[in-house]
């Protein structure tokens, strides 16, 4: 229960802070996606910034509501902002759960690594957007750049590598990126986006809708990633394949800034994901909402990772009675075409009244 009165003030918190809100605290509605779509049962959930712990209250609710155990997770976790870290420590110490592997240090996650020697079955994290003074200059040669070392000026696909050096071998990841990061090539990011999607690492991206978040207006994707080339039984083969949703037009306004997913939009986007990957799932595009994309594909539109280019339009139903329809249209345009003619005359007639100066 008091877990619950925490999760509630923080969250009303972090909505009248607005922007300082978003520094802390990932919406209830996009943290539950995450985990929805992860489904992290058993084994190691890593946050690397992990603000007040969301996304670890939200992984242990999972196990509760599948009836499995807690004790089967354990959480690792890093965050740079000491109020911050206190919250998330409060946070979870409310819940019972142990936060010994939540660690802080005023460095953060790319500088001064606090679980360096990790390999997590699960991360799920909400980085901040297009940092620019993420000291990229002091870590040109970092060993975690396998796939290209981002550029100064932004860290997103920093991130991204970040996350990747800590999975397991059958690590799943699901974080949340700013939509730009799905397009960019300036510095070399298209370059490192291709060598991600070459690779097999990206499994599915999910376009959200805006006024998701507190902090930004800049729009938002989840990248889901894992790596595909270790067998895993629970899993179809989609090595060669990515998933795109794209959720824009779901979620409801809860004021006139903010967006929120329902439990339905949340479940929506799951099953999709579930049945696309998973060994037993039934799994059909639908024009508008999902495609299943071979990465072939993908390399012909320059390895662009925006869903609204693979899933095309929303099939239209022709729910309307042709007749009456034309008809109707008819009917307005005899109505137009008099009234043309009608003020056709009058101008005419205006036209003629003019007295031109003789020369």
């Amino acid at each position: 229960m008091l877990g619950h009165v925490f999760e509630y003030f923080l969250g009303q918190f972090a909505l009248a802070e607005g922007q300082k809100g978003g520094q802390f605290y990932t919406p209830r509605s996009v943290v539950e996606l995450l985990v929805e779509m992860l489904e992290p049962h058993k084994g190691r959930v890593f946050d690397p910034c992990c603000g007040s712990g969301g996304m670890f209250v939200q992984s242990e609710k999972f196990v509760e509501e599948h009836q499995g155990r807690i004790d089967d997770i354990s959480i690792y976790g890093q965050e740079s902002n000491q109020t911050t870290w206190r919250l998330a420590k409060m946070n979870l110490a409310i819940r019972g759960i142990d936060s010994t592997g939540v660690k802080w240090n005023s460095e953060g996650s790319f500088l001064n690594d606090a679980h360096k020697d990790l390999k997590a079955d699960y991360i799920i994290a909400n980085p901040p957007f297009n940092v620019s003074d993420w000291s990229g200059d002091l870590l040109r040669n970092d060993a975690r750049w396998q796939f290209g070392t981002p550029p100064v000026g932004n860290a997103n696909f920093g991130w991204l590598q970040h996350f990747i050096h800590h999975l397991a071998p059958t690590g799943q990841a699901g974080v949340v990126l700013a939509k730009g990061a799905l397009t960019s090539k300036t510095s070399g990011e298209g370059e490192i986006r291709k060598n991600l999607i070459e690779e097999g690492l990206i499994d599915c991206i999910v376009n959200l809708p805006a006024k998701l978040f507190l902090n930004t207006q800049i729009p938002a994707a989840l990248w889901f990633m894992r790596r595909k080339k270790v067998p895993n039984p629970k899993f179809r083969n989609t090595e060669n394949e990515i998933l795109f949703i794209d959720a824009r037009n779901l979620g409801h306004l809860i004021n006139r800034r903010n967006r929120e997913l329902s439990k339905e939009d949340i479940d929506l986007i799951a099953s999709t994901y579930h049945n696309w990957r998973n060994v037993d799932g039934q799994y059909e595009d639908v024009a508008g909402f999902c495609a299943s994309v071979p990465i072939s594909k993908v390399a012909e539109l320059d390895y662009v990772l925006t869903p609204g280019r693979y899933v095309g339009l929303p099939d239209e139903e022709d729910d309307f009675n042709f007749v009456e329809r034309f008809m109707s249209l008819k009917t307005t345009l005899e109505e137009q075409l008099a009234k043309e003619a009608e003020l056709n005359t009058i101008i005419a007639e205006n036209l003629s009244k003019i007295e031109l100066p003789k020369e």
